[in-house]
This record gives C-alpha cells, sequence and structure tokens, in this order.
C-alpha cells in the first residue's frame, strides 16, 4: 500500500453558489480521501485532500471540472504536508 500523499487545491472560476463544496465531499468519499473543503473571500475554492496517490490524483481530475454547474478555469495545486484527517468535511 502506498503512503498517503497530500495536496492543497485552489479552483477558481465560476466555483462558489454551484454546489461545489458539497459535490467536492461526495466526490472525496467515494474515493476515499479525507480532508476540508471551503470557499474563500476572494471567490475561490480551498480544499486540503489527503489520501492514497492514485484516490488523490482521481479527485484533482476531478476537481478540473468540478460539478455541472461550475465553471473552472484556473486549479492550482500545492504539495503540503498530511495533517492526518479523519474524514471530509465543509468548512
Amino acid at each position: 500500500m502506498s503512503e498517503a500523499v497530500a495536496l492543497e487545491l485552489i479552483v477558481g472560476g465560476r466555483v462558489q453558489g454551484v454546489f461545489f463544496r458539497d459535490s467536492t465531499r461526495r466526490e472525496a468519499l467515494r474515493l476515499g480521501v479525507t480532508g476540508w473543503v471551503r470557499n474563500r473571500p476572494d471567490g475561490t475554492v480551498q480544499a486540503h485532500v489527503e489520501g492514497p496517490p492514485d484516490a488523490v490524483a482521481a479527485l484533482v481530475r476531478w476537481a478540473r471540472e468540478g460539478p455541472r454547474h461550475a465553471d473552472v478555469d484556473e486549479l492550482r495545486v500545492s504539495d503540503v504536508e498530511p495533517a492526518g484527517a479523519a474524514s471530509f468535511t465543509i468548512r
């Protein structure tokens, strides 16, 4: 089994008011990824995601499109330290 990886995602575009956070939570749960997601005052969505490398990579691929009503025009991905999150929450 691979060691857990962790990433920070900053998603820009039309990503607030389109169920992006809840859709991210659902996709993370489906993939077995833990962490959190929140809206930022600048209109972007920030997420901390961690778990098996393949599952985290799948969530990053999903975030490039987001839910049906989202219009993602930017996705910044940064390596971060795993925080040991036990679940995936909306902040």
